[in-house]
């Protein structure tokens, strides 16, 4: 039958088992294929552990070397002070320097330079100071050798050559006479004090600095003001202090025996 009533056309029976069937059953081609998920994306790998990293290797060794002798006594007399560096003098190739102890506002200053609040106070309280002698106090307070809250440093070069900038070389030795009041026999305390050092040592520096340290002292021992070792004295004590306070420069003495200043080597004053 080709044509129905009301002049409507049918599809033939050929479309319908046709192109309506492709259009709306399972493709026959894909019917075999398995179910495929979405594949997800494979975690990067594992970074390997690396035992030894190639790196350069930086260092600086520092070697400082500082010596003192004994303390040698000397007559408590006015003027013992200053004569002491004339004693220096001999056996120095610059002119002494006189480096007197700190004051008592920069107690706390030092070459240190991991702490810098007292290396801040360190370079205000030496700026003045020539390099042989700035040198010479970084070896001598580093090393301990010198204690600069009552020492008073006697200084200059005494062997060796200076750089550019005028500071001393590695195996250059800078030393003198370090001196302090006795806080109990009021007599004035000597100590031959030498360092060398830096960025290296060198083999003959040690005997060198050996034999001007013995100079140094017998340089004191040949002074008419000597008298001989100083087997009771003593450094007076360093932080809290308890005792006479000197009406000249304000330094407060360890003990309230004492009858000359550590520092400046002034009677004190005694109430009645």
């Amino acid at each position: 039958m080709g044509r129905l009533g009301h002049g409507v056309s049918t599809p033939s029976l050929t479309r319908i088992g046709g192109s309506h069937a492709s259009m709306k059953g399972p493709d026959p081609t894909m019917s075999f294929l398995p179910w495929r998920k979405k594949s997800e994306p494979e975690p990067p790998p594992p970074v390997p552990f690396v035992e030894e990293v190639t790196a350069e290797e930086f260092s600086l060794r520092t070697s400082l070397l500082a010596r003192s002798s004994d303390g040698l006594r000397l007559r408590a007399t006015s003027g013992v002070a200053e004569s002491i560096a004339g004693i220096v003098e001999p056996l120095s190739q610059t002119p002494v320097e006189t480096i007197a102890p700190l004051p008592v506002e920069l107690s706390d200053a030092s070459p240190a330079i991991e702490r810098f609040n007292e290396i801040e106070q360190w370079v205000r309280a030496r700026r003045d100071i020539s390099p042989i002698g700035r040198h010479g106090l970084y070896v001598g307070e580093l090393t301990d050798a010198l204690d600069m809250t009552v020492d008073t440093f006697f200084c200059g070069l005494l062997h060796g050559d200076v750089d550019t900038g005028g500071y001393p070389e590695y195996n250059a030795i800078v030393g003198g006479l370090a001196s302090h009041w006795d806080e109990l026999s009021g007599e004035l305390i000597v100590r031959a004090v030498v360092g060398w050092g830096g960025k290296g040592l060198r083999g003959d520096t040690e005997r060198i600095g050996q034999r001007l340290l013995s100079s140094l002292y017998q340089q004191v021992v040949a002074s008419e003001q000597s008298l001989g070792e100083a087997e009771q004295a003593r450094l007076p004590s360093i932080g809290t202090r308890s005792g006479l306070a000197c009406a000249h420069c304000g330094f407060e003495a360890g003990s309230a025996s004492a009858f000359y200043c550590p520092k400046c080597g002034m009677r004190m004053l005694r109430g009645t």
